[in-house]
């Protein structure tokens, strides 16, 4: 894994907006509408090697895919990956839409997702995934298709170190319905160590594993309350144990692990504190750690670093410029940001990231694209401001 040795290095997230020749066939898709295999898969290729490029010439050190390969969503691609699950069409009330934010801001919320007329979730129509036989991986020809884009790609580009993303075992197939297993435990156990075949091949072939974990965070929302505090930290070190589980036999160098708050455009007044989880987190087995860290709910918890100490050759990603809004951080801004997270994780032990990814699903961008490029190339201005800062023998 690079390491800022005499500059601040820069990443992302993962999840870029699809360029339009790929939101086409995702349209179709989403309508049902035949579509040519064999066009959609030269176009995603063409894609990936067009959008790895820009990110080099942009500035991005450790550029990715944009998980353009990735079906829906950042969570819920696993499902075409994972056999032992069943999609049923229901009504009822919908899981994302629950929760200590939303119940606060209910007014805002019907506004923002246009249900201002009264109905609620129990009149919309969506799918759950329910688990009714054993889960197994079997979805090595849409990732070995992902890894041999991103390696053909990383290689016209010149680039020497990638990353592709995949979801923890606590944030695939959210809000999922157990019908099989014993219990959820099994469930979740059975799912990670299903996952580990992903995991293991992302890094035998050559490039670095990014697990994305929202729900770690975002579950608190939705658990407390009720649940207590300490109900929910015990959920976490589970998962927490869980996924290391997944993760056994996988060097901690070849490992990111990002946490954010979930991506949606709310309040997030309710959102569990950095601070009380810092640790379950840092137990990761990861040699990185992205963290949401620029949007004003959480930017104040770069403090939490002046207490909490990495482990030696950790690395820490924080987010220097946000998904959520479509107004560019100033370079000046982000290399101020750099240097607070420098004093108190050291300048070799830190990278420039983004909070969370600018697309978390095929048709849902969080920034227009001109905007997503220019904070990406603004997070690269930042750096080199900083780098001048925190390096000032090499100017």
């Amino acid at each position: 894994m690079k390491r800022s040795v005499d500059r601040i290095l820069t990443t992302h997230t993962g999840s870029l907006v699809r360029p339009p020749e790929l939101l086409a066939f995702a349209r179709a898709r989403q309508k049902r509408e035949p579509v040519d295999e064999k066009a959609y898969e030269t176009t995603l290729r063409s894609a990936v090697h067009d959008d790895v490029a820009r990110q080099v010439k942009a500035g991005i050190d450790v550029p990715n895919d944009g998980e353009f390969g990735k079906s829906t969503s950042w969570s819920l691609y696993v499902l075409k990956r994972l056999s032992g699950f069943e999609m049923r069409e229901v009504k009822g009330a919908n899981p994302f839409a629950r929760g200590a934010d939303r119940a606060q801001f209910r007014e805002f919320y019907d506004e923002l997702e246009g249900r201002g007329d009264g109905k609620d979730w129990s009149n919309v129509t969506r799918f759950d995934a329910v688990c009714v036989g054993d889960i197994k991986y079997n979805g090595l020809f849409e990732l070995q298709r992902d890894i041999d884009n991103l390696k053909a790609a990383a290689k016209a580009a010149g680039v020497d170190e990638a990353f592709l993303p995949v979801a923890a075992p606590s944030s695939a197939i959210p809000d999922r319905k157990n019908e099989f297993y014993k219990s959820d435990e099994d469930l979740v156990v059975a799912l990670a160590e299903a996952l580990r075949t992903e995991y293991r091949a992302i890094v035998d072939a050559g490039f670095l594993l990014q697990v994305d974990d929202a729900r770690a965070a975002v579950t608190y929302d939705r658990m407390v309350p009720p649940a207590t505090f300490e109900e929910y930290y015990r959920w976490l070190a589970r998962h927490v144990e869980i996924l290391n589980h997944a993760l056994q036999g996988i060097p901690e160098d070849r490992v990111r692990y990002h946490v954010c708050w979930g991506s949606w455009p709310g309040p997030h007044t309710t959102d569990v504190p950095l601070r009380k989880i810092v640790d379950l987190i840092l137990k990761v087995n990861a040699g990185a750690y992205l963290l949401e860290a620029a949007n004003p709910r959480h930017e104040h918890e770069w403090k939490v670093w002046q207490e909490v100490q990495l482990s030696p050759g950790k690395v820490l990603v924080p987010g220097v410029v946000s998904h959520g809004t479509n107004v560019v951080e100033h370079p000046e801004l982000i290399a101020e940001r750099l240097t607070r997270f420098a004093a108190c994780v050291g300048k070799e032990n830190l990278i420039a990231g983004t909070d969370c990814g600018f697309a978390q699903e095929e048709l849902n961008r969080r920034v227009h694209p001109t905007v997503m490029w220019a904070k990406l190339e603004a997070m690269v201005e930042g750096a080199r401001i900083a780098s001048r800062q925190l390096w000032p023998a090499a100017v």
